[in-house]
């Protein structure tokens, strides 16, 4: 059975051991230290210079080389590129050598001694870095290890030509189980809708490379859900003829682009957990503090005016398309076929109380919980309604619409803050509302999440046209 993830994770952590080792040592050999000019650390554990400076690497050389991408070298990478990626890293350090010499007036200087420190250090990590490229492609190519098996959705001529790229270069490492498509062709494997039975059956399917233009958007849905549930790798094989679209991180296989879901603000570790933890405790406030007495009230409220049950549950789309059961106080009568219906302005359906709920937005509420498991986030895109979700994307740029669900969605986000929520009267609100969410997603930071839920508390007490 095949093994997917193996060992090639290792290679970037080995690389980040090895450079601090290089820079470390070679600093014993080229500088002293002189320990009269530390004052401030007198007596103290850290009047040892040489600890203190392996110290300050440590701390900085991950951190220089994580805002440079250092280490995101790939089997598609060009020599070049990697060449590119050592002069920035070289700049970096010297700033971040020159700095703790500032600092800390620690280091007798010698500009030419600090020029060979600083040449042979980064001639051993770009030696380093060259042997393992070129190390990678001859293991690939005749020991047929560090492998990605991957299969090719579409015959269009960026497919085709992705085909010859991954057997005409072994060194690369792709090993092309099949290739499925609608069309006739002399290479293929089956066609689109066979193609998930092989998925199925198939064990240890690293990528999946779409001709995004032959898919439906159901199909396009369907591998982005599966690829998401089953950590594959999916990306995407554009139209060459039109302009390649920036919502998609592109990355070229020789001269053919290849786009993958962009790792956006919002996706990048930190950001992730800096947003994650704002959401946890966000939720916990509201549903400690806020809920914990809320919900009582509304359950008797609603359930005085109907019978039924106190919470709608439904489900919806999230993050990559998988999908999820989403909360929210039932506002309309019991059985009514929300599922399907947006709730339009004097609907019949919709109850005493959750009129008023639905235009406080109280009904909303419930989602804290859906905030507080992690399948949302206070703010974001809003989801959609599934029937709805294939019927939008039918009005969307796919590129667009694919690149909306790269993130969780929210309670609030700025296209509601903005008016565009609630029901699509016209193909303008639908593609409004698309534009500020890519909006949000490629400019996301903490403080406008905050601006967007002040935002939101000053809409719910002014009250809004389109919450009915």
């Amino acid at each position: 059975m095949h093994t997917r993830g193996r060992y090639s994770w290792l290679l970037r952590p080995f690389f980040v051991v090895f450079d601090l080792c290089v820079i470390n040592i070679l600093v014993f050999f080229f500088f002293s230290f002189n320990d009269q000019d530390l004052y401030f650390f007198e007596n103290s554990f850290w009047n040892n210079k040489h600890l203190l400076f392996i110290i300050y690497t440590i701390i900085f050389w991950p951190l220089s080389t994580f805002f440079l991408k250092f280490y995101n070298v790939y089997r598609f990478t060009s020599v070049p590129h990697i060449l590119s990626l050592l002069i920035k890293q070289l700049l970096a350090y010297t700033l971040i050598m020159y700095a703790f010499i500032g600092i800390f007036r620690s280091i007798d200087v010698q500009a030419f001694v600090t020029f060979k420190y600083l040449m042979l250090s980064f001639g051993i990590i770009g030696l380093g870095k060259i042997i393992g490229y070129y190390g990678l492609k001859k293991y690939r190519a005749v020991l047929d290890g560090n492998i990605r098996r991957v299969i090719i959705i579409g015959f269009s001529a960026g497919a085709q030509e992705l085909e010859r790229l991954f057997k005409n270069n072994k060194e690369l490492g792709y090993k092309l189980l099949g290739i499925f498509s609608d069309k006739n062709g002399d290479n293929i494997t089956g066609t689109i809708e066979e193609s998930f039975d092989f998925i199925e059956e198939e064990q240890g399917i690293d990528e999946i490379y779409c001709a995004i233009d032959e898919l439906s958007e159901k199909h396009v849905n369907d591998y982005v859900k599966y690829a998401s549930i089953n950590m594959i790798n999916i990306k995407f094989i554009p139209n060459t003829k039109k302009l390649i679209t920036k919502r998609l991180k592109t990355d070229y296989y020789n001269y053919l682009p290849v786009l993958s879901i962009q790792e956006v603000a919002l996706n990048n570790g930190l950001n992730r957990f800096i947003k994650r933890a704002f959401d946890i405790a966000f939720s916990l406030v509201v549903i400690i503090f806020f809920l914990s007495w809320f919900i009582p009230l509304m359950a008797i409220l609603i359930k005085l005016e109907s019978k039924g049950p106190v919470f709608y549950k439904h489900i919806r789309n999230g993050i990559n398309y998988k999908e999820f059961t989403c909360y929210k106080f039932r506002s309309l009568t019991h059985n009514s076929d929300v599922d399907y219906d947006h709730v339009t302005e004097q609907d019949s359906r919709v109850t005493k109380i959750g009129r008023f709920i639905r235009k406080t937005s109280i009904d909303e509420l419930p989602q804290f919980f859906n905030v507080l498991i992690g399948d949302m986030s206070v703010v974001g895109p809003r989801p959609h309604m599934i029937p709805y979700t294939k019927q939008y994307a039918k009005k969307i740029d796919k590129y667009n619409f694919v690149f909306r669900h790269s993130v969780k969605p929210g309670i609030s986000g700025l296209a509601q803050v903005k008016g565009y929520r609630g029901e699509i009267k016209n193909d303008e609100d639908i593609i409004n509302r698309i534009k500020y969410d890519i909006f949000y997603i490629e400019n996301w930071s903490l403080f406008l999440d905050i601006k967007i839920i002040f935002e939101t508390v000053v809409n719910i007490v002014k009250g809004e046209k389109k919450a009915y």
